[in-house]
């Protein structure tokens, strides 16, 4: 009977993780909407917080996090998000997504080529 509860227990605490990091997820899906970034980004932190042990929700909350960049104007930041996502899971849908954000950043001219960012060593 003791094992039925803990186990009872241990599933619950499991389930109110995953409902609040979707709860969250929700939250910054309708700010985005409403083209509140500020609220995005404070929603997506709390997302990061409660998913360390489901790291399959990094992508999507990496691809907002980029998309949310571009509306602020921050061209570079949002590229380099998308970079990390390319790099670290290069095989989800959001990777495949990412890449035509970089792609569509680049056409815009948004997003500079390799030769322009890279960094030069001082003069000294």
């Amino acid at each position: 009977m003791r094992f039925v509860l803990i186990a009872t227990l241990a599933l619950s605490v499991v389930g109110c993780t995953r409902w609040s990091m979707d709860h969250h997820l929700n939250n910054a899906y309708r700010a985005y909407d409403r083209g509140n970034c500020e609220q995005v980004m404070l929603e997506l932190s709390q997302v990061d917080r409660e998913s360390r042990s489901r790291r399959y929700v990094q992508p999507e909350v990496s691809m907002m996090r980029g998309q949310c960049l571009e509306r602020q104007k921050l061209f570079i930041d949002a590229a380099q998000t998308y970079q990390f996502l390319i790099t670290q899971y290069p095989y989800s849908e959001y990777a495949f997504r990412a890449r035509a954000r970089l792609e569509t950043l680049h056409s815009l001219g948004l997003y500079p080529t390799r030769s322009a960012a890279q960094a030069r060593p001082s003069a000294y």
